[in-house]
C-alpha cells in the first residue's frame, strides 16, 4: 500500500519554488541528505536495541515466574535464576545474593564469583555488616545504593573480586529490609536507570517468593511439628515410667525440625547437668565426653546462664561467648570437637524449678528462628510432663504399696475423730479412746498420756496399767530432765524413741521401767501453739523398735489429743464469756431504763416551754424565728434519743422508716437556721442553692434532716 504525504497544491507549489531556488544556488545539498539518512538509521538501532532489551527483560521475568510457580519452596533455585539472569542481561561480571537473618547477613546465591571471594563467602558465613560500607548502608537507608569504582578497596567484591562498578538492590517486605541483589563490573561502567529498575524487580519477585516459601514452609513446618508432638506424645503414653525413649524421640525430632546437627539432653543434679540423651553427636564431642560424669560449665557458657536465668539462651555464635575466649574447656570442646558455632539452650522447668536442660547446636553461624526455638521450649515442656508423670506413677505404686497398711489407721483415726466429736465437752473419754486406739495400732502394750501440771507432768490416761502400776505413776509424777522419756520429750519439744532403756546410759527412771516392765519406749510431745502441754507415751515388754510409720501415727494421736484439749478449753471459755455477756446485758438495759427518764424529762420541758414562748410571741406578733429554731431542735433530739434508748432496735440492729410525703425546701431551711449559730460563732456562713420550685419527697423526714445535720 502506498503511503500517500498529505500535500495540497499550495504545498506543493511552495516546494517546487524552493527547489528551483535551491538549483539555481547550486542544486540541492548532497550531504545533508546523507546526514539525515545515518540519523534515521541510529534511531532505528537504538528502537531495535531497546525493543531486544525489553524482550529480554520480559523473558527473564517469566522465566523467574515460571521457577516461582514451580518450586515454590525451593528458594535456591529462584535466587539462583534470579540472580543469573541480572547479571547477564546487565552485562556485569558477576553478582551475589544476600538474605537478612537477624542482626546477620548470609549469602545464599552467587553467579560468576572470583574463586577467592567465594571462598571467602564460603568461610565467613552470616556476619554482622562493617559499618562504612555499602551493605550496611543499603539496610540503613533501604534505598538502592550506585557505587563506582571504589578507591579504598573496603569491601570484598573489590578487594577479592577486582570490582569497579556495583549496583545494591534492597529487597523489602514491610518497609524492612530481608536481603539485597548485588551486582559488580569490573570496569568502571555506570548501570543505566532502566537496568536498575530491573534488578528492582528481580528484588520484588525475589520478596514474593520469599514470602510464597514461607507460608509453604510454616504449612509443612506446622504438619511436622503436629506429627512430631503427636510421636513424642505416643512414647510418652507408651513408656509412662520409662524415660530414655521419650528423651530420644524429643531430641530427634527437635534436631530434625530445627534444622540443627546435634543436641544434648540434660538432667539438673547437684548444681550440675547430667547428659542422658544425645543425638547425631560427632563421634569426636562424644569420645572426649563421659557421661556418667556431671558438667558444670564457667561462666558465660550458655548452659551455666541457662541455669543461673532460668531463661532460654540463644548464641548466634559460640566462639564469641565468654566461655570459649577464656578457654573454658566445656566450651573449647563444643567448638573445636564438636563444631558448634550457633546454639540454643532451653530451660525444663516445672514451676520455676530447675528440671534439666535442651541444648540444640548447628555447626555454622545461622540463628534459629522464634518459631524453631518456640518448638523446642514446646519439647522441653513435652520432656518435664514425661518426667513429672513418671513421678507420679512410681509415688501411685508406692502409695499404693502403702495403701493396704495405712488403711486400718487411717480407719482407727477416723474412729477417734467421731468420738471426739460426740463426746466435745467429755475429755477424758475421747483421751481413754486415743490411748486404747494408739497402742493397738502401734502394737504397743501400754500407752498412756501425762498432762503438765506446773512443772510435773501426771497421768491423766492410760491403757492395760496394772492397778499398782496405775498407783505408781499417779504417786510418781515425773519432771523435764535426761532421765526419763517424759523429761527429754518435755525439755526437746520432739519425738522421743529409745530402742532399749536398760542399754540408754541417761535413762534413770528404773522406778518406772520396773514397775511397768517395759524396753522400748516411745514418748511424743503434745503441743500447743509450740509449747508442750502433755506428752504421749508408747511402750513395749520387749525390745522392738516402733517403725517410721508408727512413729507418726503416734504423732497423729498426740495432735488428735491436743484438738480435744483445745476444744474443751474453748467451750469452757465460750460459757465464761457466755455468762460475762449475759451479765453485760443485763447492766445495760438497768442503764437504758434509768437514763430514759433522766433524758427525756428535761427535754420535754424545754419543747414545752418552747412551744408556750412562741405561742405568747405570735400573740404579741414578736419575731418568732429564734424559738423555732429552738423547738425544732428540741423535737429532733427527743426523736434521736427515742431511737437510741429503743432497746428492741439496737439488738435487732434495725432501724424502722418513717415514710410520708413532705415539702423539701421548709426542711432544707429548718436545718439551715439550726445550724447557723454555730456557723457564726466560728465565723462561718452557710450558703444554699435550692430551686424555690424543688417540691415535695417521699420518705423518712427526720432521717433526711439528720443526715442533713451531721454531714
Amino acid at each position: 500500500m502506498t503511503r500517500r504525504s498529505g500535500i495540497g497544491p499550495e504545498r506543493a507549489k511552495s516546494r517546487r519554488g524552493k527547489t528551483e531556488t535551491q538549483k539555481r544556488r547550486g542544486g540541492l545539498k548532497k550531504p545533508r541528505l546523507r546526514s539525515s539518512s545515518a540519523s534515521n538509521h541510529k534511531t532505528q538501532a537504538q528502537i531495535t536495541r531497546e525493543r531486544d532489551e525489553a524482550l529480554a527483560r520480559e523473558k527473564a521475568t517469566a522465566e523467574v515466574l515460571r521457577v516461582i510457580s514451580a518450586s515454590p519452596g525451593d528458594l535456591a533455585q529462584v535466587f539462583q535464576t534470579i540472580l543469573e539472569n541480572a547479571v547477564r542481561i546487565l552485562e556485569a561480571k558477576f553478582g551475589t545474593l544476600f538474605l537478612c537473618e537477624g542482626d546477620l547477613v548470609r549469602p545464599v546465591a552467587g553467579v560468576g564469583l572470583p574463586p577467592k571471594l567465594r571462598e571467602f563467602q564460603a568461610e565467613r558465613g552470616g556476619f554482622v555488616p562493617p559499618p562504612g560500607l555499602p551493605l550496611a548502608r543499603l539496610v540503613e537507608t533501604k534505598k538502592v545504593a550506585h557505587l563506582l569504582d571504589d578507591p579504598e578497596r573496603l569491601s570484598p567484591a573489590t578487594k577479592l573480586g577486582g570490582a569497579r562498578s556495583q549496583i545494591a538492590v534492597p529487597m523489602l517486605r514491610e518497609g524492612k529490609v530481608v536481603g539485597a541483589i548485588y551486582i559488580y563490573r569490573q570496569e568502571v561502567k555506570p548501570f543505566t536507570d532502566k537496568q536498575i529498575e530491573l534488578v528492582s524487580n528481580f528484588a520484588a519477585q525475589a520478596v514474593i517468593a520469599i514470602e510464597n516459601a514461607r507460608l509453604l514452609n510454616e504449612q509443612r513446618e506446622s504438619l511436622q511439628q503436629q506429627t512430631a508432638t503427636s510421636e513424642v506424645l505416643q512414647v510418652i503414653s507408651r513408656s509412662p515410667s520409662e524415660l530414655l525413649p521419650v528423651f530420644d524421640a524429643i531430641l530427634a525430632n527437635a534436631t530434625r525440625l530445627c534444622d540443627a546437627k546435634f543436641g544434648f539432653l540434660f538432667l539438673y543434679e547437684e548444681d550440675g547437668l547430667r547428659a542422658v540423651a544425645a543425638h547425631n553427636v560427632p563421634p569426636a564431642f562424644a569420645e572426649a565426653r563421659n557421661p556418667a560424669h556431671l558438667i558444670r560449665p564457667a561462666a558465660g557458657n550458655p548452659l551455666r546462664e541457662a541455669i543461673r536465668t532460668r531463661q532460654t539462651i540463644h548464641n548466634a555464635d559460640l566462639t564469641l561467648t565468654r566461655a570459649y575466649l577464656e578457654r573454658d574447656p566445656p566450651a573449647v570442646d563444643a567448638v573445636e570437637l564438636g563444631g558448634i558455632r550457633t546454639s540454643i539452650v532451653i530451660p525444663m522447668l516445672k514451676d520455676n524449678d530447675l528440671i534439666g536442660l535442651i541444648g540444640i547446636f548447628r555447626q555454622q553461624v545461622r540463628p534459629f528462628t522464634d518459631k524453631q526455638i518456640a518448638l523446642v521450649q514446646n519439647f522441653a515442656s513435652q520432656a518435664v510432663i514425661a518426667i513429672e508423670n513418671a513421678r507420679l506413677l512410681n509415688e501411685l505404686r508406692q502409695r499404693t504399696d502403702d495403701l493396704s497398711e495405712s488403711l486400718q489407721q487411717q480407719t482407727a483415726t477416723a474412729d477417734v475423730l467421731k468420738v471426739i466429736s460426740r463426746s466435745t465437752f467429755d475429755l477424758q473419754a475421747v483421751l481413754d479412746t486415743l490411748v486404747e486406739s494408739a497402742a493397738r495400732l502401734c502394737a504397743a502394750d501400754n500407752s498412756a498420756i501425762l498432762m503438765r501440771e506446773g512443772d510435773t507432768y501426771r497421768n491423766c490416761a492410760n491403757y492395760n496399767f496394772s492397778r499398782e502400776a496405775a498407783q505408781y505413776a499417779s504417786a510418781h509424777p515425773l519432771q523435764p530432765g535426761r532421765g526419763s522419756v517424759t523429761g527429754r520429750v518435755a525439755l526437746d519439744g520432739r519425738p522421743i524413741h529409745i530402742a532399749d532403756v536398760l542399754a540408754d546410759p541417761e535413762y534413770n527412771a528404773a522406778g518406772y521401767q520396773q514397775a511397768f516392765g517395759y524396753r522400748t519406749i516411745l514418748g511424743v510431745p503434745l503441743l500447743r501453739e509450740g509449747m508442750t502441754i502433755g506428752v504421749f507415751v508408747l511402750t513395749r515388754d520387749k525390745v522392738s523398735p516402733f517403725t517410721a510409720k508408727q512413729i507418726e501415727l503416734a504423732e497423729t494421736f498426740a495432735d488428735q489429743a491436743v484438738i480435744a484439749i483445745e476444744n474443751v478449753r474453748l467451750f469452757d471459755e465460750i460459757q465464761n464469756k457466755s455468762r460475762q455477756l449475759a451479765e453485760a446485758s443485763q447492766h445495760k438495759s438497768q442503764f437504758l431504763a434509768n437514763m430514759s427518764h433522766e433524758l427525756r424529762t428535761p427535754l420535754n420541758a424545754i419543747i414545752g416551754v418552747s412551744e408556750m414562748l412562741r405561742e405568747d410571741a405570735d400573740a404579741l406578733k414578736q419575731d418568732t424565728e429564734p424559738l423555732d429554731r429552738v423547738l425544732g431542735a428540741g423535737r429532733h433530739l427527743l426523736a434521736l434519743i427515742n431511737d437510741i434508748l429503743d432497746l428492741s432496735k439496737i439488738e435487732a440492729g434495725r432501724m424502722e422508716l418513717q415514710l410520708e410525703d413532705f415539702a423539701l425546701a421548709p426542711l432544707i431551711d429548718n436545718v439551715v437556721k439550726t445550724i447557723e449559730p454555730l456557723a457564726a460563732k466560728n465565723e462561718n456562713r452557710v450558703a444554699v442553692s435550692c430551686d424555690a420550685t424543688i417540691g415535695r419527697l417521699h420518705g423518712d423526714q427526720m432521717r433526711l434532716r439528720q443526715a442533713l445535720l451531721n454531714s
